[in-house]
């Protein structure tokens, strides 16, 4: 491999023992594999783009550092990010081939974050997740008996942050939908946080969690599928690893595993990115038009109780996300003043003014939740929202930080 390439990775700075370290993983999630590097090597990675040859490598390392970069350390590196399935070559897609039709050939999506962010264990994570409700924070156990309000749960936000981190803000939206809703089908919207062919993806494959395998209901992708013009299984590889989905029908299946037959319809939301940079609406853009024709004609069709529920993260701050500062509290202040501003337009069900909010400052906050939670509101037949919780939680030994909140619609 005389002119390394690595696959794309995604970077960012830690301390490790009082080190600068570099932190690669795979942001399209082929591995679970993480490494740590120094910034030297570093240095020697970031110069593994198919076009520097070793001898390239080693003069820039010269340049640099003023030092001898010996061959063997190079292969020895090479070899390295390979075994780890970081490089662009032949065992990587042999690796991912592989993965793509074990995937492709099962009727399951197997529950990839099991005993990772949550429990496999489904007695440990029932404890788990009734701790979310009760911790101080939460809102407490779910009651068993429906509250009358004269209004119905059209839909909710939740977060997707990892649930260690965030539990007790899922925990508010969850209350909310055992209490006030009486769906048998839920649409969840889920953000792809990896690059797709189209805005949507879509699987019919059924949802294996700890506490039971949670069905995908066929019967609406099938009307779906009659009234729009996409193929919707194109991007469907992304469900295999994304968590966005998962970690809502961890809590769905908490709430109604036991007593209530449910489906759902799993939706893969893709990047607005191009639109915030031409300031196109969503709702000008073709694909978008057609998915709103086609999911309202599955709605009416299908004669099922509907809850949809975007599975959305807010604002992500710090260098872990790309930013050159650490967050101070005045930052934080500031982030969640904008956030509370954007989330007005959600209460109000205004989806171009969400968007627009978003758009004017381009996307600084880098809010991956916007795709989910604009599908939603444009499908969805709601008049208001109801802000419930917001918080944020620090990652990476509290250099940047993750916003989100929950919320119902009416």
């Amino acid at each position: 491999m005389n002119n390394p390439k690595l696959r794309p990775v995604e970077a960012f700075p830690i301390e490790s023992s009082g080190k600068r370290m570099i932190c690669l993983r795979d942001p399209l999630n082929f591995t679970d594999n993480i490494l740590t590097v120094s910034p030297n090597i570093f240095f020697i990675l970031s110069h593994f783009d198919g076009q520097h040859t070793l001898l390239d490598i080693q003069s820039e390392y010269m340049r640099k550092f003023g030092e001898l970069l010996f061959t063997e350390r190079i292969v020895e590196i090479i070899d390295q990010m390979d075994t780890n399935f970081f490089m662009d070559s032949d065992r990587f897609n042999e690796f991912k081939d592989n993965l793509e039709g074990e995937f492709r050939r099962s009727k399951i999506r197997k529950a990839a974050h099991a005993g990772k962010s949550y429990d496999s264990d489904p007695r440990v994570l029932k404890k788990q997740i009734e701790g979310f409700f009760i911790a101080p924070e939460g809102h407490g156990l779910p009651s068993s008996l429906k509250t009358e309000t004269g209004l119905t749960l059209k839909g909710a936000i939740a977060p997707h942050i990892d649930l260690r981190e965030g539990g007790s803000c899922f925990a508010w939206a969850y209350k909310e939908i055992a209490e006030h809703s009486d769906a048998d089908t839920f649409i969840v919207f889920g953000t792809a946080h990896r690059e797709m062919k189209n805005l949507f993806s879509f699987t019919g494959k059924d949802f294996e969690t700890p506490f039971g395998t949670l069905e995908t209901d066929r019967e609406f992708l099938e009307i779906f599928d009659r009234n729009y013009g996409y193929d919707l299984l194109d991007d469907e590889f992304v469900h295999r690893s994304e968590h966005t989905i998962e970690f809502q029908l961890i809590f769905l299946q908490y709430l109604f595993h036991e007593n209530r037959d449910i489906k759902i319809v799993p939706i893969l939301c893709g990047s607005f990115h191009e639109m915030i940079l031409k300031g196109i609406p969503p709702s000008e853009v073709g694909q978008m038009a057609d998915f709103i024709k086609a999911f309202r004609a599955a709605v009416s069709e299908s004669k099922r109780k509907i809850c949809m529920i975007a599975s959305a993260d807010l604002a992500h701050i710090g260098p872990r996300y790309g930013d050159q500062y650490i967050p101070t509290p005045g930052t934080e202040r500031e982030v969640k003043e904008d956030d509370l501003e954007m989330l007005k337009c959600a209460e109000e069900v205004d989806k171009d003014g969400f968007f627009h909010s978003i758009r004017e400052v381009g996307d600084k906050r880098r809010i991956c939740g916007l795709p989910p939670i604009y599908t939603m509101m444009s499908v969805m037949d709601a008049s208001k929202g109801e802000l419930l919780k917001y918080s944020a939680a620090k990652v990476d030994n509290q250099n940047s930080f993750v916003s989100f909140a929950a919320m119902v619609f009416y």
